[in-house]
């Protein structure tokens, strides 16, 4: 664990923990860090996969999560 001072815009983190639902400044500055950390990582996984085409339809998805 590592302690560090930091000035945060006062209002935004009233509104992350209210949104969050958090129960400390802590906990909301924490599940802030986890979304940034999971986005960048679900950014590059996007880059690195590229994107492919593929011919289904609504229904047939629909299908396949049924077929599971």
């Amino acid at each position: 664990m590592h302690k560090t001072t930091v000035e945060i815009d006062e209002r935004l983190l009233e509104e992350a923990v209210k949104l969050s639902g958090a129960k400390s400044m802590k906990m909301a500055i924490e599940e802030g860090l986890r979304e940034l950390i999971r986005s960048i990582q679900r950014g590059r996984l996007k880059k690195e996969l590229g994107t492919y085409d593929l011919d289904l339809t609504e229904a047939d998805l629909e299908r396949m999560r049924r077929d599971e």
